[in-house]
């Protein structure tokens, strides 16, 4: 046997063909956990998930860990893995977000997001507008420019971009650790609505100029102003879903 027999190692694509299929079975099982074909309380064994996705022991080990690491199972000797009660998840975790908005929860999971957000996103603005760099602050303008550019063209793709890059960067210029964490989920819960079909085909004139608002009180430095026109943005989402 040469060495480079000996010594082999799993290559690129088989580990990405490896992890792919990780993230495909634990997605599978938690979402059948909260749509209910798997009753809280009942319990698979790693056999179970072996047999049923034709995958190793190993990956099935690996599944089992990350759910139970999410809060989604508990795992138990000579037992497996039991279906825990999904108020007892990981509920701030970005991939139990993303789980909940591809499940029969997303109707209660955007709405808990939008509460979420109504309660932060104002706050976050406001303090942008006392706390942020004047660098940071010379980019909300431009983004809002551009936001209404491509919203009103009809540039979808784009315009979803920039919306993101535009709420993340309030949360992450908020001189806030607590708020800016919160980027990444609010990330997840804009392109959710997006991949849902859950978003306008064009966005209201209202909520461009909310934007532009929220841009211009922030590059003034003018909290009030800042706060009230988020808190009219995420209001407006709000309406969108039905959610009020």
């Amino acid at each position: 046997m040469n060495n480079n027999t000996a010594h082999a190692t799993l290559s690129p694509t088989t580990t990405a063909s490896g992890e792919l299929l990780h993230k495909a079975i634990t997605d599978q099982l938690a979402i059948d956990i909260l749509d209910g074909t798997w009753p809280i309380g009942e319990s698979v064994t790693l056999e179970d998930i072996q047999s049923r996705f034709d995958t190793s022991r190993t990956v099935a080990r690996e599944v089992a860990k990350y759910l139970e690491a999410m809060g989604a199972v508990s795992i138990r000797r000579r037992v497996g893995l039991i279906a825990k009660p999904v108020n007892e998840w990981s509920a701030l975790n970005p991939q139990v977000i993303r789980w909940k908005l591809s499940s029969s929860h997303r109707k209660e999971q955007l709405r808990t997001l939008t509460e979420l957000r109504l309660a932060i996103e104002p706050a976050a603005a406001a303090s942008a507008a006392r706390r942020a760099t004047m660098e940071e602050k010379a980019m909300f303008p431009v983004m809002a420019d551009e936001l209404r550019r491509t919203g009103e063209s009809g540039d979808l793709d784009t315009f979803h971009d920039v919306d993101v890059r535009f709420h993340s960067a309030i949360l992450l210029s908020s001189g806030n650790d607590l708020f800016a964490s919160m980027a990444s989920i609010i990330e997840i819960v804009l392109k959710g609505r997006v991949e849902l079909h859950m978003y306008p085909q064009k966005p209201k004139p209202a909520a461009l100029d909310a934007h532009d608002a929220v841009a211009e009180g922030i590059w003034r430095g003018d909290p009030d102003q800042a706060r009230e026109a988020m808190h009219a943005i995420v209001d407006e989402v709000a309406e969108s879903l039905d959610l009020m």
